[in-house]
């Protein structure tokens, strides 16, 4: 792996400047930053990036792809005990029309699959290459629950979020999926009503993922992974399409875990349907839809399902 991941430029069709020009529907994402994991570090997330002049805007949202469930709850901590390198995802959602100032009340929803590249719901669905059947690994997760979440952003804009790093499935690189949507308001431990603002994918650099995968549990899953050269969805743009800036939270060992940050701007008045660019593979006949089913774990089962703070 050369560790170029084709983020040193943004083509036109996909990006411009922000400076007071016209802003396309639809999402739009910015550059992470390298300090944003500092505890007093929130206001500064709201404001690098107008300050760097790095407001950029996508000029497309990509697909939600197929192993999306409604219903998912607002909680901070959405591992339900699944097994794995821990990830801490900090975001921080700004508006790109009004010079990427903080979108205060925006709700960040997240979802993505487990250390063998099962989804919560999709529990059948074959990852590709060989692994173990999601049942085997021994964790209390609800099947149609873990994994997914909502956080509501702060006033700064910030959203942080307790996962696991994500394995991966055929054919398609290490990725986690995200929606920012705005005018809705949470109710029964979920998040009802208001508007997808931006539907997209969050990225991790080669040399990080595949370095993940050779622990355990991931190492029980074997075959081809793909690389982000190869993959269908991300585009080369490096953070403005989506790529995690991630430092380890020990560098001598990676099983400590990572921080993941990313800047994500949006267009509040668009629209966004989820029926973006790029495909995600397809979810096995019968899979369910809908609201999760009564018994799965509410907001108050988890220890830090409150708001981001």
């Amino acid at each position: 792996m050369t560790g170029n991941h084709r983020n040193s430029r943004i083509t036109r069709r996909r990006a411009l400047v922000v400076t007071g020009g016209t802003v396309a529907a639809g999402g739009f994402a910015v550059a992470g930053y390298q300090s944003a994991f500092a505890d007093t570090a929130d206001a500064a997330d709201s404001t690098e990036a107008t300050a760097t002049g790095a407001c950029m805007t996508l000029m497309s949202s990509v697909t939600e792809g197929p192993y999306y469930l409604d219903g998912a709850l607002v909680r901070k901590d959405i591992t339900e005990g699944k097994s794995g390198v821990p990830l801490t995802l900090r975001l921080t959602v700004v508006d790109a029309t009004d010079g990427c100032t903080p979108v205060k009340g925006a709700a960040v929803e997240i979802w993505h699959c487990d250390a063998w590249g099962y989804y919560s719901g999709y529990t059948t669905a074959n990852p590709g290459g060989s692994a173990p059947a999601e049942s085997e690994d021994g964790s209390t997760a609800n099947d149609t629950t873990y994994l997914r979440g909502y956080q509501i952003a702060n006033a700064n804009g910030v959203v942080k979020f307790e996962t696991i790093f994500p394995g991966w499935y055929t054919p398609r690189t290490c990725h986690i999926h995200v929606k920012v949507h705005t005018g809705g308001e949470k109710e029964d431990g979920s998040y009802e009503g208001g508007t997808v603002n931006y539907t997209g994918q969050l990225f991790f650099a080669d040399e990080i993922a595949e370095e993940i995968f050779t622990l355990e549990p991931y190492a029980k899953h074997s075959g081809t992974y793909t690389e982000l050269a190869d993959d269908m969805v991300y585009d080369g743009g490096g953070a403005a399409s989506g790529l995690l800036t991630l430092k380890a939270v020990h560098k001598a060992d990676p099983s400590q875990g990572y921080k993941g940050s990313l800047s994500l701007a949006i267009d509040p008045d668009a629209e966004n349907t989820g029926a973006g660019g790029g495909g995600g593979g397809t979810p096995p006949s019968g899979a369910p839809s809908g609201e999760p089913p009564s018994g799965a774990p509410s907001e108050s089962a988890s220890p830090s399902a409150s708001a981001s703070s």
